[in-house]
C-alpha cells in the first residue's frame, strides 16, 4: 500500500523537476536570442522552425514543437539500442520531453526583449544563458527522476558500446551540431551562424564547467528536496476560511 508520505514525496519531487525544466529552457532561449548560436540541444530544432517560415512542405512548427519531436526521437532511439534491456518507466521522458519543448516556446516569448544588435550585450546574454542552463541542469539531476531524451540517449549508447558516459555525450552533441550544420545547408542555403556558431561551441565547453561548479553548492537544493511540505494543514484551513465566509 502506498503511503501518504511517499505520495507528497513523489509530488514534490516531480514539482522541483518542473522548476529545473524551466530554469534548464529559459537558459536555452536566452542562448537562442543571443543570436551567437543556440545551445547544442536546440540546434536542430531552431534550424527546422527557421526552415518552417521559408519553405511549405516543411511544417511551421516553433523551436518547442521541434524539441519535443526530437525529444520523441530520442525515446524511440533508446528502444531501439536497448531492447530488451529499454525499462519502460523511461517512457516518461515522453512527457518530460512534451513539458520541456512548451516551456521553450514559453520563454521564447517572455525573451525577446533579449534581442539585439549589439554584439557585447549579445555576449553577455549567451554567457547568462549558459549559466543559468548549467544551473537548471545540476537541479535536474538532483532531483532524480526520469533522465532526459537527450541524456538518455547518451546513457543507452554508454551501455551498449562500453564508452564512458562522458565520451558518448561528447559524441552525441557534436552529432547534433554536425546535423544542424547539414540541415542549415539543405533547408536554408547556407550556414546559419546564429544558429550553430561560436555561442554553440561555447556553450558545448561551458555548460558543462556550470553544472559542474553547481553541483560544489546546492546543498540548499538537496534540503529542499527533503523537505516535506504540510500542504493538508494548508488546505483544511482555507476549506475553513472558505466554510466561514458561506
Amino acid at each position: 500500500m502506498i503511503k501518504k508520505e511517499e505520495v507528497i514525496s513523489f509530488v514534490w519531487q516531480h514539482i522541483l523537476l518542473l522548476v529545473s525544466l524551466y530554469v534548464m529552457t529559459f537558459g536555452v532561449a536566452a542562448c537562442v536570442r543571443s543570436q551567437l548560436g543556440s545551445s547544442v540541444i536546440s540546434t536542430i530544432p531552431y534550424v527546422m522552425a527557421s526552415a518552417g517560415k521559408m519553405l511549405d512542405y516543411i511544417p511551421g512548427w516553433t523551436i518547442g514543437g521541434y524539441t519535443i519531436m526530437m525529444n520523441a526521437i530520442f525515446v524511440v532511439l533508446q528502444i531501439l539500442i536497448l531492447r530488451r534491456n529499454f525499462e519502460w518507466v523511461q517512457l516518461f521522458q515522453l512527457a518530460i520531453g512534451f513539458i520541456f519543448g512548451m516551456f521553450i516556446d514559453l520563454n521564447m516569448v517572455l525573451t525577446q526583449w533579449m534581442v539585439s544588435e549589439n554584439i557585447l550585450f549579445n555576449a553577455l546574454v549567451q554567457i547568462a544563458g549558459c549559466t543559468i542552463l548549467g544551473f537548471g541542469i545540476a537541479m535536474e539531476v538532483k532531483c532524480g527522476s526520469v533522465t532526459m531524451p537527450g541524456e538518455g540517449i547518451s546513457i543507452a549508447i554508454h551501455k551498449v558500446t562500453g564508452w564512458p558516459f562522458p565520451k558518448a555525450k561528447i559524441r552525441v552533441d557534436i552529432t547534433l551540431v554536425v546535423l544542424a550544420v547539414l540541415f542549415c545547408f539543405l533547408l536554408l542555403g547556407s550556414w546559419k551562424w546564429e544558429i550553430v556558431g561560436i555561442g554553440t561551441l561555447f556553450a558545448m565547453v561551458y555548460v558543462g564547467v556550470t553544472v559542474r561548479l553547481f553541483n560544489k553548492h546546492l546543498a540548499w537544493f538537496d534540503r529542499l528536496l527533503h523537505y516535506r511540505p504540510g500542504c493538508r494543514r494548508y488546505v483544511y484551513g482555507l476549506a475553513r476560511y472558505i466554510r466561514r465566509q458561506m
